[in-house]
């Protein structure tokens, strides 16, 4: 399940919901002679804490858990040696991945964490039971939640993240030679902590000397911004969008404060979950987000292997003003010579994937307009 941010505070008081409704193992079943030596655990954030062998972290799976016979989390899948992910969310599958070496398990004080070498997609980052980051394929959601907003208006100068602790999206935003201010919101430091060490290519976005870690909550740090501050803001910092989330919800503020941080003709990006699972509401979404917003909403969406059903989604909107074409580049990147802080050339995005993302299968298209 895609929980990858803790921006916002409100977002983490819903990790322990959603670690109780997915019946996720947070720790791989092996031998316990197997068990490597230099597994390391943390504990409300204290990464000085003894090295031992880890007992099992769970997600609200247990001997004695007490759900009725029947239920799927009872009968949650597990093999020996793997990572499986399972949630009633998308019912009637599970993700599995082989653990090679289990590297850290941890809890901070608002979530667990646990990284593990894979035997096919490199170092993976999994937080309160839920997938999040894959070496292997991050670059694919990371390039595209960053360059699609910011390559659709002219010369973004300053850019709010809320969310995105992991570094990555930092990463991209620095291959903007444009932007001048780069502010991120980050509550959990533990977590940036875990990413510096295991996912050094992923954090290097925090090397960048225009951003600045605000360790605060998102929407209230939206509260304390002048209105109209910045050309674009980046959200990576929600639960899937079900039935009751708190984004559609009217009393909850979230998207009127980014209205209100926003410039006339800036824009916003969230990640919108997959067009394959009906629960997730997009299509609320992006009726609140044309009330709000009231300029451009477009919906793309992109390949993300290590997530579930293999895409995820993005909602894009401008501000009111000027029209905002988001399906038209129209302030590309180089995908050879822009590398700001990262080490490497872009390895997913390009302009041509940039118009292709709008492209949408038609089921897809009556649930977006």
């Amino acid at each position: 399940m895609e929980k990858r941010g803790t921006g916002v505070t409100t977002t983490t008081t819903m990790h322990e919901s959603a670690a109780l409704l997915c019946g996720t193992n947070l720790y791989v079943k092996k031998p316990k002679e197997d068990v490597d030596d230099e597994l390391l655990r943390a504990v409300n954030g204290d990464l000085s804490c003894d090295i031992d062998s880890a007992p099992p972290l769970s997600a609200g799976i247990d001997d004695e858990h007490d759900e009725e016979p029947g239920d799927d989390l009872v009968n949650h899948p597990e093999i020996p040696g793997w990572f499986s992910e399972y949630c009633p969310v998308w019912p009637g599958q599970a993700h599995f991945l082989k653990v090679e070496k289990i590297l850290f398990q941890g809890k901070s004080q608002y979530q667990s964490m646990m990284v593990f070498q894979s035997s096919a997609y490199g170092k993976v980052f999994v937080l309160d039971g839920a997938l999040q980051l894959t070496e292997k394929d991050e670059c694919a959601y990371q390039e595209m939640i960053t360059h699609l907003p910011l390559c659709s208006i002219p010369n973004p100068k300053k850019v709010l993240l809320i969310g995105g602790g992991d570094g990555g999206i930092l990463r991209e935003i620095s291959r903007h030679s444009s932007v001048e201010q780069i502010d991120i919101c980050e509550i959990d430091t533990m977590l940036v902590d875990i990413y510096k060490k295991f996912f050094p290519d992923v954090a290097i976005g925090y090397k960048d000397p225009r951003v600045t870690l605000h360790v605060k909550d998102g929407t209230e740090f939206c509260k304390d911004v002048p209105e109209g501050t910045y050309d674009a803001i980046i959200v990576d910092a929600f639960d899937p969008i079900r039935p009751g989330h708190e984004l559609l919800d009217d009393k909850t503020p979230f998207f009127e404060l980014v209205r209100k941080a926003l410039r006339p003709g800036g824009v916003m990006c969230i990640q919108a979950e997959s067009i394959w699972f009906r629960s997730f509401q997009v299509d609320e979404l992006v009726t609140k987000c044309r009330q709000i917003f009231e300029g451009s909403v477009d919906y793309a969406w992109t390949i993300v292997p290590a997530y579930p059903s293999g895409v995820i989604g993005f909602l894009l909107c401008s501000k009111e003003s000027s029209y905002v074409n988001f399906r038209n580049p129209i302030n590309p990147i180089n995908p050879n010579n822009s590398y700001g802080v990262s080490k490497e050339p872009l390895k997913f995005y390009n302009s041509e994937v940039h118009m292709a993302s709008f492209c949408l299968p038609s089921f897809a298209k009556k649930v977006t307009n």
